[in-house]
């Protein structure tokens, strides 16, 4: 059972997600039910998270952030 749900997301944005998913023969609709079935289906292993840290091992800060600073919005 299909059930609606609403997001906020930017106006420009969602007009070209749409365009996007037009050129692609789809709608915007479709490729949220693709994604969110890949995000519910993803397995959460130790193996896929060693492998994400290896993917951006080569982002270096320069330095150690404080706790204040990571938590700053």
């Amino acid at each position: 059972m299909l059930q609606n749900i609403t997001f906020t997301a930017d106006k420009d944005k969602i007009h070209r997600a749409r365009e996007k998913a037009k050129t692609e023969n789809t709608t915007l609709n479709e490729v949220f039910r693709q994604w969110l079935e890949k995000y519910v289906d993803r397995p959460e292993t130790s193996e896929e998270f060693t492998a994400l840290m290896a993917e951006l091992a080569y982002v270096k800060p320069g330095r150690k952030f404080t706790r204040i600073e990571l938590n700053e919005r």
